[in-house]
């Protein structure tokens, strides 16, 4: 009996397929265009076919994950002013199984809390209409919106004289969270902390 791939291996077979499709090594030559002529215009059909392709590898990928209960969390370690977390975080690339919903839904709780450590006095804000603007609120409203959510996860921006802590608490399926494509049985909140009188940039 082979012995199925570890998550770390599937995301490196998808690295190298992405890289085999953007070299033209992998067409999906049955892509065609939407049909929409403003569009179309814009799409090159080599382009289409090199997105399809890689699409399709990666779907497959996600059903042998389905298949074999191959998880898709790989683990982050985050430093800022001097606390560390290490927290589990979806692969941008794979999915979630059941069993990793339940370990983001243990380690929420913990992510949440590190990040309201760490942005005390902080401004925060509530990304919104899609990341184009931002609205400044409360550590009030950001505990409403964490009893709405599922998991948590982190990243940070910073250099000499600028820090920025971004807390995206989510719902549903990690992959399909970003950017509403889920929509509504997955989403996500982005919040953004940096210092008094700053404004996000991520």
């Amino acid at each position: 009996m082979t012995q199925a791939y570890t998550t770390q291996e599937l995301i490196e077979i998808l690295a190298a397929e992405r890289q085999a499709c953007l070299q033209g090594q992998r067409l999906n030559l049955a892509a065609q265009p939407s049909g929409n002529i403003a569009i179309d215009k814009y799409l090159k059909p080599e382009g289409l076919q090199k997105f399809t392709a890689y699409q399709d590898f990666k779907v497959a990928v996600h059903n042998y994950q389905r298949e074999h209960g191959i998880s898709g969390i790989v683990w982050r370690q985050m430093t800022v002013k001097g606390k560390t977390i290490t927290y589990p975080e979806v692969d941008a690339q794979l999915i979630a199984i059941p069993e990793d919903l339940e370990i983001l839904k243990d380690y929420r709780a913990a992510i949440a809390d590190f990040w309201q450590q760490v942005t005390l006095g902080m401004d925060i804000y509530l990304s919104i209409n899609h990341g184009k603007g931002y609205r400044q609120i409360t550590p009030a409203d950001v505990e409403r919106i964490m009893h709405r959510t599922q998991w948590a996860t982190l990243w940070k921006s910073e250099n000499i004289n600028f820090l920025e802590i971004i807390l995206q608490l989510g719902w549903g399926q990690p992959q399909e969270a970003a950017y509403k494509r889920g929509w509504p049985d997955s989403g996500s909140e982005y919040i953004h902390a940096v210092n008094p009188g700053n404004r996000p940039i991520c």
